[in-house]
């Protein structure tokens, strides 16, 4: 799949006319109809005017095939997040709704069986430890549910910016996703060492494949020469870039081509086939007679 071209059916063509001469004649093309100029994003030629102008250094930064495919990567994680989202938000609202009740007890004991029919349909079954954990909320102080509740608000929010900032595959948002993903990692390993499930194990292994993606191959942190070695790999696949090196191509001068030199068993070689006059005997036809080039004696001054 041609992602670039996935991309621009979507969004559109993205076109610049450069300044520099010698990069407009390798962007810019013409039919009896309409100018073309070169697409940023595919590199397909576009008709009509193009959408900026000025000089090359000053192009939009547009991001290509691979670009593309490594960002549907991070939109993934991006989804991953917006679940959690989801999930802490749910669980906050509970929170504060029993905190802000003036009867917890009473609330308790009125949601457990709509919430444990909620869960027959999902085809889940509530045990009785959790239904002991749920009841424990009853000797728990409202002024607690409500630091409780807004630790788990506060859990939703920073999910929601690190969805929001995955999605966008923005450096900041990188930074941001890698640098609470990697606050949340003791906490993980902390809750591991207590008990292992499943679950924790899955989100453990999902923070540090996305720490690790971010990483290396975002360059965070200096890693594998940090921003300045991403952004210098991310234009030498830029379509500028591509006719820099189509222009220099082109206007190169054309090297003459090499001349054969004699080397040492060329001094040798044998003269072709002459005739030397007298070389046979009486009724005998002549016969060639070679000489070699380091002879002493000219093969035209034979003598018969």
């Amino acid at each position: 799949m041609d992602w670039s071209l996935r991309r621009c059916g979507r969004v559109g063509h993205v076109t610049y006319a450069p300044d520099e001469s010698h990069l407009r004649e390798q962007m810019h093309s013409s039919t009896a109809s309409a100018e073309l100029w070169q697409c940023l994003r595919c590199g397909t030629y576009v008709p009509g005017a193009p959408d900026g102008s000025g000089p090359a250094v000053d192009a939009p930064f547009i991001k290509r095939s691979k670009q593309i495919r490594a960002d549907m990567f991070l939109k993934l994680f991006s989804i991953e997040r917006a679940i959690r989202v989801v999930i802490f938000g749910g669980v906050a609202y509970g929170i504060w709704r029993y905190a802000n009740s003036r009867t917890i007890a009473a609330a308790i004991k009125r949601d457990i069986p709509i919430v444990r029919e909620f869960a027959r349909q999902l085809g889940f079954t509530l045990n009785h430890s959790l239904l002991e954990k749920i009841r424990s909320l009853l000797h728990v102080s409202s002024s607690n549910l409500r630091l409780l509740a807004l630790g788990v608000t506060g859990l939703a929010i920073v999910s929601a910016i690190e969805s929001f900032a995955l999605w966008q595959a923005k450096r900041w948002g990188e930074y941001f996703a890698a640098t609470v993903t990697a606050l949340g990692l003791p906490f993980e390993i902390y809750e591991l060492s207590k008990t292992v499930t499943v679950t924790k194990i899955i989100l453990f292994a999902l923070n540090l494949l996305l720490l690790g993606y971010l990483v290396y191959s975002r360059r965070l942190f200096g890693a594998r020469g940090g921003k300045e070695a991403y952004e210098a790999r991310l234009r030498a696949v830029s379509v500028i870039d591509e006719a820099e090196k189509a222009a220099a191509a082109l206007h190169a001068p054309q090297a003459p081509a090499p001349t054969a030199q004699p080397d040492d068993a060329s001094s040798h070689a044998v003269w072709p086939a002459a005739v030397v006059p007298g070389a046979a005997g009486p009724g005998q036809g002549s016969e060639p007679a070679t000489v070699r080039r380091d002879s002493p004696a000219d093969p035209g001054s034979a003598s018969p």
